[in-house]
């Protein structure tokens, strides 16, 4: 049965990994500027799912066969295989409860969030905020169905106190901790105060040592100074991973 549900869970990351490069490509601007509606060949992109191949034959995403393709965004191997890993863990350690049909469903929206701040320094509003109300209405959901490993009080409280202290630390150095993170941590609370305070205290120091380690490793290499900023958005998305499996394992 744990094969089945880890073989049906890195076959859906594959197909989702499919479709993060487009929205990854579109949402990947600056704060100032408007969502990309066009291709790199100038094409206009008429929907946010798909995939990121566009025609060069001047006839844009309606070329088809008929033109030369070319991709464009993240490359869609690592999207896929980043996703179907992650969805493939999350499977094997959360086993066939209700929540991980959650993490599922989250799992694909988290890679895009990571891709999105590594290349721009920017977590979108338009998927911060409906995925921290999205993680709540579907855990509240889980908590109908037989066996769930959680509490929804729990991660109604952890998504407030984890947004609470990121929102702390914004006001103490903004430089350091962005507004959209504190959005994030709505979300990534949620998640890991399903489990308890415990999981949600290891998941948050994971997201901070990673990104320590990754400042770190910058700094020895010399591709950054002390000073320089990083994206801190995807570590704390890292850490939530690993509370998660840390969490779906001991429930």
């Amino acid at each position: 049965m744990l094969l089945i549900l880890v073989l049906v869970g890195a076959l859906w990351g594959a197909l989702a990994g499919l479709f993060v490069p487009r929205a990854a490509y579109r949402l990947s601007v600056p704060p100032d500027e408007a969502w990309r509606g066009e291709c790199p060949e100038g094409h206009p992109l008429r929907s946010w799912l798909g995939l990121a191949r566009c025609g060069q034959s001047g006839h844009g995403e309606e070329a088809g066969a008929e033109g030369a393709h070319g991709g464009y965004g993240p490359r869609t191997s690592g999207t896929i295989t980043t996703t179907a890993l992650v969805c493939a863990a999350l499977a094997a350690t959360t086993g066939a409860r209700p929540e991980l049909g959650v993490w599922l469903l989250l799992a694909p929206v988290g890679v895009l969030l990571a891709l999105v701040d590594f290349t721009v320094h920017r977590l979108p509003d338009v998927l911060t905020l409906p995925l921290a109300g999205a993680s709540l209405a579907l855990l509240a959901a889980a908590t109908l169905l037989p066996e769930q490993g959680g509490s929804w009080t729990a991660a109604l409280y952890g998504a407030l106190a984890l947004a609470g202290a990121y929102f702390v630390l914004f006001l103490i150095n903004p430089n350091g901790m962005g507004f959209g993170d504190v959005k994030l941590a709505l979300c990534l609370g949620a998640l890991l105060g399903w489990y308890g305070w415990g999981v949600l205290l290891i998941g948050t120091f994971a997201g901070f040592l990673l990104a320590s380690v990754y400042g770190t490793a910058l700094v020895v290499t010399r591709r950054a100074g002390r000073k320089t900023a990083i994206p801190f958005g995807p570590f704390l998305i890292g850490g939530a991973f690993v509370g998660l499996l840390l969490g779906g394992y001991t429930a």
